[in-house]
Order: C-alpha cells, then sequence, then structure tokens
C-alpha cells in the first residue's frame, strides 16, 4: 500500500491551519512550512523510519520564497517513486480574506508596506499555477471550523469516504446569491409573508410563520417536486466524488419563506447517508 502524501496549499487565511490540524488528529504526520525543494529528500527521511507508518500532510505556501520552483517535476517525481498524492488548494473570497485578517490584527505575508488587498491579489497570481493542479479546491469563504472540519473528514477517510456533507442555506436574494451554492432554489413565487401584519415581524423558525408557508398549495407541489429531485441528484453527486454540496433556497429578504423550506427540509430530508448542516444566511436582517 502507497503512502499518502497530502499538498495543503492555497491563500494565506483561507483555512491551511485549520485543514492541517484536522490532518493530524486523523494520524498524518503533519510538517508546516517545509520548502518545496526538500520535500523528496524529507520523505525519504520519513520513510526510513522518521515516522514510518503514517502518511504525510505537508503545509506549503508563499511564505517560502520560491516555493514553486520546479513543483512540476518534483510532483512528478514524489508519483513515479509511489506516492499517493493529492493537492488541496484553499482559497477564499477577497472580502472574506480582509475581514480575517482584520480580525486577526496579522500581516498579509505578501503585502509588504501595501494594503491587505494587494498582498491578496499578488498571492492569488503566484499561486495560480499550483490552483491549476489542484486534486480539490476547497473555497472556505462560508465555511466555519467545524464544516471546515467535516469536509477535510469526508476527503480523508474510508468510512467518511461515501458520505455527502449537505449545507442546506436559506438567503435573501436582497442580499445576493450564496457564492459556494450549488444548487439554488428561488422560491419567491410563494404568497409572501410579509406582506401579513401579524407573520411580518417572525421568522421561518416560527412554527406559525412555517405552517402558514409550507400550507400553500404552491409550496406543497413545490415540494413534491424538489424532493425526488434532491433524491436523485445526491448520490450521484457522492459518486462522482463530491464531498460537500450547498442546497441554497432563497426569497426577497431571507427571512420567511426560504427559512421554513429549509427548516422543513433539514427535518425530513429526503436523500439518506448524508450529513446535514444548517445555515440561515440573511435571517438576522431586514
Amino acid at each position: 500500500m502507497s503512502r499518502r502524501l497530502l499538498i495543503i496549499t492555497g491563500l494565506s487565511g483561507s483555512g491551511k491551519s485549520t485543514a492541517a490540524r484536522v490532518v493530524e488528529d486523523q494520524g498524518f504526520f503533519v510538517v508546516d512550512n517545509l520548502p518545496l525543494v526538500m520535500l523528496p529528500d524529507f520523505m525519504q527521511r520519513v520513510g526510513e523510519g522518521l515516522n514510518a507508518n503514517a502518511d504525510v500532510a505537508v503545509v506549503i505556501d508563499v511564505r517560502n520564497r520560491g516555493f514553486l520552483t520546479d513543483y512540476e517535476k518534483i510532483f512528478e517525481q514524489l508519483e513515479k517513486d509511489g506516492y499517493k498524492l493529492d493537492i488541496l488548494f484553499f482559497e477564499a473570497a477577497d472580502s472574506v480574506l480582509q475581514r480575517r485578517y482584520s480580525e486577526t490584527r496579522r500581516a498579509h505575508p505578501l503585502a509588504e508596506s501595501k494594503t491587505v488587498q494587494n498582498g491578496i491579489d499578488r498571492e492569488r497570481e503566484q499561486v495560480r499555477m499550483l490552483r491549476n493542479c489542484a486534486t480539490q479546491i476547497i473555497d472556505s469563504s462560508n465555511l466555519n471550523s467545524r464544516q471546515l472540519r467535516d469536509l477535510m473528514l469526508a476527503f480523508l477517510g474510508e468510512k467518511h469516504r461515501s458520505q455527502l456533507i449537505v449545507n442546506l442555506e436559506s438567503f435573501g436574494y436582497r442580499y445576493g446569491l450564496p457564492p459556494a451554492a450549488d444548487l439554488v432554489f428561488d422560491v419567491r413565487f410563494l404568497p409572501n409573508p410579509y406582506y401579513i401584519e401579524e407573520l411580518k415581524p417572525l421568522t421561518g423558525l416560527d412554527p406559525q410563520l412555517r405552517q402558514y408557508v409550507l400550507s400553500q398549495p404552491a409550496c406543497r407541489d413545490f415540494r413534491q417536486y424538489l424532493d425526488p429531485l434532491l433524491g436523485f441528484l445526491l448520490p450521484h453527486y457522492r459518486d462522482e466524488g463530491k464531498s460537500y454540496l450547498t442546497v441554497a433556497i432563497g426569497c426577497t429578504g431571507g427571512r420567511h419563506r426560504s427559512v421554513s423550506i429549509v427548516e422543513d427540509l433539514y427535518r425530513s430530508f429526503p436523500a439518506p447517508e448524508v450529513v446535514l448542516q444548517l445555515n440561515h444566511r440573511d435571517i438576522d436582517k431586514g
């Protein structure tokens, strides 16, 4: 059985450190910030007894100058040497990366004396070629630490491999489409509780409002079409290696109709063998 070698790379602030902690918890021998040119020699030393029985994960990024030097030759040689090589590339939207750097008060490694955005732009350009050869690209823009961990576990473990993580997300079109959405359903065709005085201040978390939305004939018909569609699609996504899928349902403001339907879907999801997550993106807006 060949040793597994996982390259964790991508944009600074996009979740590489979290991913490294997850794989370390799964028994990988993890090394952070290893110069790529040293990787073949390092793997040889691991095989000679440094940690002979463990799979290996290496975090590689722009903290090392010239870290992409001869990367194609190095990866090709590692595969010829019999290593099962996977490259996970982490990224996120510019606005998300800027917010994370603001919250942590860290300096971007490529910003130098300029802005964080300037550093992000430079880094995107430098890692573009590595992104093109990635086994999997993970956009962490809308993932919290737990969701990222679940996604990594689904990618790593045999016992998780058949599972698909499904993020059910409600949103308001007023605030834009969720950037990570895979399937989007527009429920603005349903009667809007916003125009009913006693329902307007409520959200889809309230049983009274949810009952109003779900009892509409058009909503019942919608679910009769939606449930078989999801039941058909999700096993095919899983069979094709998809490990994380976002099903987004939107209404105007993201507080009433979409929340009601997502809550009902969460309670009676039509596809088995999935790990469900729930996110109401815009429920507190308005």
